[in-house]
């Protein structure tokens, strides 16, 4: 018998959602571990900002939010998240960065609904809110069968998330013509994107080209040599797309490369990972149309003017995340004992924020991502 499962659809529309008259009157503690000092203390200020937020847009007095620094230190992370559990929270917003998860595995009956994007190696009750890497390439799956695309290869570059990258490809089970790993540095990026096009080889071939007809008795053999000399090489490419795990300035030195290769996305697919609307992409004509997954937009530019309107400064992405979770928490305390909220998040369940619908299922948030296309200088949406 197929087993049925009820799927939860959360819509943080707080004025029409969250009046309820089965709210409780007990308090909902909700505990928010975020770097107050530190190197990374802006970014902890605008998660509480986002926090106050959603907040107030429940508008419930039921609600307090218990805020702990972590310094982004895994020992303070652990000392605050003691706290919280002696003030009598049982499920935390929080930690953002990956290393301040380390040691919280010590406090098995808090739930942790950590911002980060990596799901190898955390504690059991630790759930990944992040925009992972599973998630990305789910959605970019759906592009690639979409178009047809038959060769995909993929591009990711030899830094500490590349586990992360390898672990999201498997997940997603997207077909892989070839899988490169490259080295950063300018110099050996460039002489392994030029194996990996066999750029030589198609350089060479367009000389040879050239001297054959040279030495040949052609009709309109000058003509053929002027054409041929306005390119740069001869001979197809063995794949169809190139998806390339990288971002900000190292994502622009990979693509340079491939251009430098006679590599061009206006006849291959250049497809990359979330690059939360980086508008200075917008400008880099060269490398367009560029493809990649991220959030739903309409619903970021929302949240951030609703932020900047009450706080006069824009919010970082980890923000919104951060408000979608303290709506999410308040929805399901009005349906369950937060006591219980870990077992919950064990099964599979959806919900649906800002950020857009994110299902749930063995401690994992996977988000159903939106599709995008920059070219002309102007962002397309694609699904």
């Amino acid at each position: 018998m197929a087993t049925y499962i009820k799927i939860i659809f959360f819509v943080i529309s707080f004025s029409l959602l969250f009046l309820s008259s089965a709210i409780s009157e007990e308090k909902i503690k909700i505990g928010l571990l975020v770097p107050m000092t530190g190197p990374n203390k802006d970014i902890g200020q605008s998660i509480i900002k986002a926090v106050r937020l959603a907040v107030n847009d429940i508008d419930n007095d039921s609600i307090e939010i218990v805020p702990k620094d972590t310094a982004t230190k895994p020992d303070i992370t652990l000392k605050s998240a003691y706290e919280l559990k002696e003030m009598g929270v049982s499920i935390v917003i929080g930690p953002v960065f990956y290393e301040s998860l380390i040691y919280l595995d010590e406090i098995k009956d808090l739930t942790f609904l950590s911002l980060t994007n990596k799901n190898l190696d955390i504690p059991k009750n630790i759930i990944s809110a992040g925009i992972n890497s599973t998630s990305q390439f789910n959605t970019i799956k759906k592009f690639i069968k979409m178009t047809n695309i038959k060769k995909v290869i993929f591009l990711t570059p030899k830094l500490d998330y590349e586990p992360e990258i390898k672990k999201g490809i498997k997940n997603s089970k997207i077909k892989i013509f070839k899988d490169y790993v490259y080295d950063t540095e300018p110099t050996k990026l460039t002489n392994q994107i030029e194996k990996i096009t066999n750029y030589k080889i198609r350089k060479q071939n367009l000389e040879d080209e050239i001297n054959r007809i040279k030495k040949s008795d052609e009709l309109n053999k000058e003509k053929k040599i002027k054409k041929l000399e306005k390119r740069y090489t001869l001979g197809g490419l063995n794949f169809d797309a190139v998806v390339i795990s990288d971002f900000d300035e190292s994502l622009k030195s990979v693509t340079t490369s491939l251009l430098y290769t006679d590599v061009s996305p206006k006849n291959k697919f250049f497809i990359t990972l979330n690059q939360w609307f980086d508008e200075s992409l917008l400008n880099e004509t060269d490398i367009q149309p560029l493809y990649y997954p991220s959030i739903n937009k309409g619903n970021f530019d929302n949240y951030r003017d609703k932020f900047f309107i009450e706080f006069n400064e824009n919010p970082t992405h980890l923000s919104l995340l951060s408000y979608d979770l303290v709506g999410l928490v308040y929805y399901l305390s009005l349906k369950n004992d937060l006591t219980n909220l870990d077992k919950l998040f064990k099964k599979k369940n959806s919900f649906k924020g800002k950020i857009g619908i994110f299902d749930i299922k063995d401690n994992k948030i996977n988000h159903r991502l939106n599709f995008y296309k920059i070219d002309d200088k102007k962002l397309i949406e694609i699904f």
